[in-house]
């Protein structure tokens, strides 16, 4: 155990990163060593920021606890501190069940861990933090809550109301990372489309990008976790004309059936979805959209899942993500509906569209072979480096990997000719610096 380290442990999404990362600076102000996700856990402090979105995520969090709670038994590491999504939504629970834990804490009160300990919480400091990603990349909350009402979903019931932050706060932040270096920004929230509601009664994201693709030094804006129900459509003139916000957009569709998508609460038709989505590629050329779907909802028929293939088939997303349903306590599924797809049957469904995806995604990363994109340079490796295009999001979309032919500077835009491609990769050579 090593005295006055601490170690910080961050499961699940960006969104985590990020509340680590601010947390990490305040250990810092108080003369602490941090390090994110060490490769050897020996702190004298040791904190997990959980999530506990669906039972996958949360069986991950009380592995990893109860593995660090065997570790400070044998004198390896010295306190034991949780906090985040699990711990928001199972307080009590865990309380009793891993007593091993010296104190929990929420998604919104981990700031009292500072002040616990007997430190001081600065809040001059409140929105600073220690990047964790590469120092090119940030993450940028600009928001926290759900207001939605999907069927499926526990975010509400950890977050809450959404809570925007205001436009100048944001800026400011970015203008900050900025003269640290930042050069490319992935927006992100719960929920990024209904920005703005709460605070300006209106949806403000397309006005945020446009200020924050203002700022003098941010080459890349990318959009994470859009909702299709009442999107706002001003976003998409904002992509086509603003050359640093990323023609590419994630928005969650999780259905085509309009009787699933009745099902899930999820406010929207099969008609008006096809409908967004073609508005969305006719008014940005060339904009690579990511989705992620559901399968086995309680009341998928073989015909909604097929409904579903044919969709995947006929629009051909160029990222698509898909996860079986989880029947999760306290939401209005599990306390209105019968789980009553079999686990066989939702993973068969789950196969079966993964497979069709990997066969899009080829024919997507092939038509892109001997065109040339600007690409940022993420790492180098032992045989190539790697980077990706404005279509590619760090850690779930394909990367560029390429020929190790020159000296090259992670952190740094190149022109690059793509050769060759695969489901999940292609492989490019430099042509210049950008």
């Amino acid at each position: 155990m090593r005295k006055n380290k601490v170690d910080i442990i961050t499961l699940g999404c960006s969104k985590n990163l990020v509340d680590s990362e601010q947390l990490m600076r305040q250990f810092a102000a108080n003369g602490y060593k941090v390090e994110h996700d060490p490769h050897k856990i020996n702190g004298e402090i040791v904190v997990v920021n959980t999530c506990g979105f669906i039972v996958d995520a949360q069986e991950e969090s009380i592995e990893m606890i109860l593995e660090l709670g065997e570790a400070k038994k044998k004198g390896k590491i010295g306190k034991l501190f949780v906090m985040g999504c699990l711990s928001q939504r199972f307080l009590e629970d865990l309380k009793k069940e891993l007593p091993e834990v010296d104190r929990f804490y929420g998604k919104f009160n981990w700031k009292e861990l500072i002040s616990d300990l007997g430190k001081a919480y600065h809040r001059d400091l409140a929105n600073d933090r220690i990047l964790t990603t590469p120092p090119h990349y940030a993450y940028l909350k600009i928001g926290e809550g759900c207001n939605r009402t999907c069927s499926y979903c526990s975010i509400p019931i950890i977050t809450g109301a959404y809570q925007s932050r205001t436009m100048e706060d944001l800026e400011q932040e970015v203008r900050t990372l900025v003269g640290r270096g930042v050069k490319e920004f992935q927006l992100i929230a719960q929920d990024l489309t209904f920005y703005g509601m709460d605070l300006y009664k209106r949806m403000a994201l397309p006005e945020l990008v446009e200020r924050l693709s203002d700022v003098p030094g941010v080459e890349w804006l990318r959009l994470h976790y859009g909702y299709p129900s009442h999107f706002p459509l001003d976003l998409l003139r904002v992509m086509r004309e603003r050359e640093n916000v990323c023609k590419y957009m994630d928005i969650a569709l999780q259905h085509i059936s309009d009787n699933m998508l009745k099902l899930m609460r999820r406010n929207i038709t099969k008609a008006e979805t096809y409908e967004l989505i073609q508005r969305m590629r006719e008014e940005v050329p060339g904009i690579h959209l990511r989705t992620t779907l559901m399968v086995g909802h309680p009341g998928e028929t073989d015909e909604d899942f097929q409904e579903l293939v044919d969709f995947v088939r006929r629009i051909r997303f160029e990222r698509m993500g898909a996860f079986a349903y989880s029947n999760e306590v306290g939401t209005y599924a599990y306390n209105h509906y019968s789980d009553d797809i079999p686990q066989d049957v939702k993973q068969e469904r789950l196969d079966a569209l993964m497979r069709i995806q990997e066969h899009i995604s080829l024919a997507v990363n092939t038509s892109k072979i001997d065109k040339t994109y600007k690409v940022m340079l993420d790492r180098e490796e032992d045989d190539f480096y790697v980077g990706r295009t404005e279509y590619d999001s760090p850690e779930v979309d394909p990367e560029v990997l390429i020929t190790k032919d020159r000296e090259l500077e992670p952190g740094r835009f190149y022109q690059v000719r793509i050769e060759d491609a695969q489901a999940f990769d292609l492989y490019g050579k430099v042509l210049c610096e950008f």
